[in-house]
């Protein structure tokens, strides 16, 4: 493992609850021993970056009632190719090179657990797209 693979590693948080079996799939294990802990890692980031993503869609996001902002959260990930792939970017970027080879060989499969679990996050902390009003 080369000072960048080991360097990318130290930093993740350590999940205690993402379990790794030998019964699960090449993508489950992948999921929980890499993707769960660099988007808990980059949590902010992505929630700083959706929050960039309403204002330059106008605020939109703002006059709609709770259920149409989750499928908005949803909409915009599946749906906005370049937010996707910048979204994609961020969690990618964090990867070891062993990593990367073995996202490469299940791309499409880790791609869709990778946008799910995002969409999840972000919409589990849906409170932190609340505007404040200054009194």
């Amino acid at each position: 493992m080369n000072e960048r693979s080991h360097s990318l590693l130290k930093i993740r948080p350590q999940l205690l609850a993402a379990k790794v079996t030998e019964e699960m799939s090449v993508e489950e294990r992948f999921q929980n021993q890499t993707l769960r802990p660099i988007i808990k890692l980059q949590n902010q980031l992505l929630l700083d970056v959706f929050q960039n993503y309403i204002v330059k869609r106008k605020n939109r996001f703002y006059e709609l009632p709770l259920e149409d902002r989750m499928a908005y959260i949803t909409h915009a990930i599946q749906k906005d190719l370049k937010f996707r792939n910048s979204l994609k970017g961020m969690i990618i970027g964090h990867f070891s090179v062993e990593e990367y080879e073995r996202y490469i060989a299940h791309s499409s499969a880790l791609n869709k657990r990778m946008m799910a679990m995002v969409i999840k996050r972000i919409q589990d902390q849906i409170q932190y797209f609340e505007k404040t009003v200054v009194a």
